[in-house]
């Protein structure tokens, strides 16, 4: 499937939540949520970016497995951008 990057972040970031607590918990429970609907339809770069901007400032308030799986999350983003034309 040409989304499933866009399904592993979802399944990263759900991950993230589970080692997060407090709003950054919150946050990534709505990310991964969003990025399991994106999976089915798929995404733009500016949709992307947004979501990576996001995550970006979530990381920043994080540490430890859920910096981790963040990371993953956006490693999975980087992955499916390199699928889709534009920027």
């Amino acid at each position: 499937m040409a989304h499933e990057p866009l399904q592993r972040a979802s399944e990263e970031l759900r991950a993230a939540a589970e080692a997060a607590t407090g709003d950054e918990r919150d946050r990534l429970d709505r990310q991964a949520d969003q990025f399991a609907k994106l999976a089915e339809t798929g995404a733009d770069h500016g949709r992307l970016a947004r979501h990576e901007n996001a995550l970006r400032e979530i990381e920043a308030a994080t540490d430890g497995e859920a910096a981790e799986r963040i990371e993953a999350a956006m490693d999975a983003i980087t992955a499916y951008r390199e699928t889709i034309e534009g920027v």
